[in-house]
């Protein structure tokens, strides 16, 4: 076999369409059209096996924090795969996934501090679910298996976590193999399923929302919900108040709030966690992407002393919480996350943050007066661009016109990469892009839109 440095970017893109199968990707098309091949990263740009370098406007699928190839980070991994590369959890202590979960119990939402960990989003939200479960198990209350969701959820792929979903064109397919949860209303106020208007119906939702409490009341687990932003379901931003209304409803109901920080966490809405903003504290928070800020999968879900404690008992009671990972608590990855938790103090990256959110909100008001925008969702350094076929009436485009794909593709043209979520362009990149980079990946969005629309 050839020297890897002498393989060809065609034989890439062969042996790539031969043998690997790419998530949420059509291959019928992905192997008829020509595609990148990623080599290197360098800041917020990736470049590719031909020299060109594009703008990574998803950061790398919402993970990317300090860019790509960030010496320090570089450097912590090296130093700990010198160190050790990888020692099970299962009966024995990790230095690094120890140090960690310390380092992490001082940036939680308060009384937050007990950490499980695992390998993704999805794997953090299926913990999340069988832990609030097992919890009202060992409280005495076992009838209690009902999970409430919002429309438009996302909560990652595995079965657990796709039967808490609540996006059609993702979960439908697997109806038979989920379990059945309480749908409540999303907040898409540009599309409200209640039929309300934005400016005046103080979000009668939450009432939707109650009253699935109420006729379900001693049969719910907990509630599942994105704070602040429902990311794969189109960037959908709450209301202001929203998440913090849905708290006290948990409260007095007596349901374990579950908040889905995947997306949301490590700085991505301006504050470290989104249910910050609104000074909510959930009974279990899910966190990954951001957490080891692109480098290595890593997952952990995050608990307070009430739920863990319902979980102790002699061996004899099996009250052990019966799940785990191999590769739980992997102290390259939690390396990496500790480093990364120092770049933010270092960087004074939440901060730094707030002229660049200012920036983009004032950018996202001029891209909102282009014909085919129908709306703009922005919360922090994310943003979702709605697109329409008639702005007057909302009609969206056909599903099968792929206008947000062509919107992308247009987009590499010009050296940015970007990932619509159907009809609605991301706007979604690393925090420590420059306001010069923003200016270059908003100038080309918009030329793009312009482009395929116009």
């Amino acid at each position: 076999m050839s020297k890897l440095n002498s393989i060809t970017t065609e034989q890439l893109r062969l042996w790539d369409k031969r043998h690997v199968w790419h998530p949420f990707t059509q291959m019928q098309e992905w192997e008829r059209d020509e595609q990148i091949v990623i080599e290197k990263g360098e800041g917020c740009w990736l470049i590719d096996t031909e020299g060109k370098r594009y703008l990574d406007g998803v950061a790398s699928m919402w993970t990317n924090v300090h860019g790509h190839c960030r010496r320090e980070l570089n450097e912590a991994l090296k130093e700990q795969v010198d160190r050790l590369e990888h020692s099970t959890l299962l009966g024995l202590g990790s230095e690094q996934s120890i140090i960690l979960a310390a380092r992490l119990a001082e940036i939680t939402p308060p009384g937050l501090d007990r950490f499980f960990y695992s390998d993704n989003g999805s794997t953090a939200m299926e913990v999340a679910v069988k832990m609030a479960y097992q919890y009202q198990v060992h409280s005495g209350k076992p009838e209690r298996s009902k999970y409430i969701t919002f429309r438009h959820a996302y909560h990652g792929d595995t079965l657990g976590a796709v039967s808490v979903g609540g996006i059609d064109i993702y979960h439908t397919t697997f109806k038979p193999l989920m379990f059945d949860s309480l749908m409540a209303p999303s907040p898409y106020c540009y599309r409200c399923e209640l039929g309300c208007s934005r400016s005046s119906c103080n979000m009668v939702c939450i009432d939707a929302v109650e009253e699935l409490m109420k006729r379900n009341a001693g049969l719910v687990a907990g509630l599942v919900i994105e704070p602040l932003v429902q990311g794969a379901g189109g960037m959908i931003v709450q209301p202001a108040g929203f998440l913090k209304r849905i708290r006290e409803l948990c409260d007095r109901y007596d349901i374990l709030m579950i908040a889905d920080e995947v997306a949301t966490g490590f700085g991505r809405t301006g504050a470290m966690f989104a249910c910050q903003h609104e000074d909510v504290v959930p009974d279990i928070m899910a966190i990954s992407k951001g957490i080891a800020a692109g480098y290595l999968p890593l997952a952990a879900t995050v608990t307070s002393e009430k739920v863990y404690s319902a979980f102790l008992g002699s061996y004899s009671e099996l009250k052990t919480f019966f799940h785990g990972h191999t590769f739980t608590g992997n102290p390259l990855a939690c390396a990496v996350a500790l480093k990364s938790l120092q770049l933010f103090q270092q960087d004074d990256l939440l901060a730094s943050l707030q002229p660049k959110i200012a920036s983009l909100r004032q950018r996202l008001e001029n891209i909102a007066l282009m014909p085919h925008v129908g709306d703009i969702r922005h919360c922090g350094m994310a943003a979702g661009i709605e697109l329409v076929a008639d702005k007057q009436t909302g009609t969206s485009y056909p599903w099968e016109d792929r206008i947000g794909i062509k919107v992308c593709l247009e987009a590499r043209k010009r050296g940015v990469f970007s990932r619509p979520l159907g009809n609605t362009i991301v706007i979604f990149p690393p925090l420590v892009i420059s306001n010069a980079e923003l200016d270059i990946l908003l100038n080309v969005l918009q030329e793009s839109i312009q482009n395929v629309t116009e």
